[in-house]
């Protein structure tokens, strides 16, 4: 069997170049899209310091060329070009992200499409003996159920962990240069307990995604032998038996799908708890050190406000993770029908 690199290797194979240009301007998008994560990240340190202590703001030396350029002469008028310069930087960030996520999800859905247009080319073209040795429901489940598994299991999880990590990169980056010590930590403890989950539950990601491409493929077969067959059933009254085949298939393609849910989704509750204990303990050594907690406020805003980026993205970073370990069965399985040759003209 492929490993996950080689797969997905081949999976590139069948993207067309004109999806791969697009590709290309999507990871220029993602570089823009951190940069915008550094500058409002950026932005909040002269925002509170100028609102805690507008004289020590006016005295940096990193703010003097904008005091010169537009002559201020009181630190009081700082407050206002700060607040919109602070609002511009958190306006263009959420556009930047925004924007980002529409691009990837439109180009996802789109490869998506391709794909699934491909699979149907390309059984139609394979001899009559090929059809009928197969079971017709792995095909349809295939072109319908599982060109969508691609993209919502693999496409954009992939797409999603790159973007998310091009971000998280900058935040981490940003957050070392304002307090190195505390943003290390708080990076490495994180990480440390995404990594724990993920290492528990891999196992039961792989079980329950292999689950999902083994009963869809029932449940689409249950679903043409009833109806296909609505006469004789209707004769016979076997109603039950037909429904009761289709409950065995669909009750554990359920049970599958939401435990990859539940598994991608519940470490945020334990994280934003710990989050929340680490910014109590922070704000207690800060102001500690500091002269006062009014002196400390900026930096641990800043921190607090990093943090409040930062744990969002690991968070998707690592659903993306899980749904991509679930997803390597319909991806082999995909590429298989993806496989099927072509006549040649």
């Amino acid at each position: 069997m492929n490993s996950f690199p080689q797969l997905l290797k081949r999976l590139w194979h069948y993207i067309s170049p004109r999806r791969r240009k697009q590709f290309s301007i999507l990871l220029l998008l993602m570089i823009f899209a951190s940069f915008a994560e550094i500058i409002s990240i950026g932005a909040v340190l002269p925002f509170l310091g100028v609102l805690t202590s507008p004289s020590r703001v006016f005295g940096h030396s990193f703010i003097q060329p904008f005091i010169l350029m537009f002559g201020f002469t009181q630190p009081e008028q700082l407050l206002l070009p700060l607040t919109i310069m602070f609002a511009a930087a958190a306006f263009f960030s959420g556009f930047m992200r925004l924007l980002l996520l529409w691009v990837q999800t439109r180009l996802s859905h789109a490869v998506g499409a391709d794909f699934s247009i491909s699979i149907y080319s390309r059984t139609l073209y394979q001899p009559y003996a090929v059809h009928v040795a197969r079971n017709s429901s792995q095909i349809i489940s295939g072109i319908s159920n599982k060109a969508n598994g691609l993209v919502n299991g693999i496409l954009m999880p992939i797409l999603s962990i790159l973007s998310s990590g091009l971000i998280l990169f900058t935040i981490v980056f940003a957050l070392i240069a304002v307090e190195p010590f505390v943003a290390c930590i708080a990076f490495l403890g994180f990480s440390c307990i995404y990594a724990a989950v993920i290492f528990v539950t891999k196992k039961r990601l792989a079980l329950d995604g292999q689950c999902i491409s083994r009963e869809q493929n029932q449940v689409i077969k249950a679903l043409q032998e009833g109806l296909s067959g609505i006469r004789d059933v209707l004769i016979d009254g076997s109603q039950a038996i037909y429904c009761k085949v289709y409950r065995e298939a669909d009750l554990p393609l359920r049970r599958a799908m939401a435990n990859i849910q539940i598994i991608s989704s519940s470490p945020r509750f334990i994280i934003e708890a710990l989050s929340m204990v680490f910014i109590a303990v922070l704000a207690y050594f800060i102001a500690a050190r500091s002269a006062g907690f009014a002196a400390a406020i900026p930096l641990l805003g800043t921190l607090v406000f990093g943090a409040q980026r930062l744990l969002p993205i690991m968070q998707q970073i690592y659903s993306s993770l899980a749904f991509i370990q679930a997803g390597k069965a319909p991806l082999s399985e995909t590429l298989e029908l993806l496989d099927q040759p072509l006549p040649e003209y």
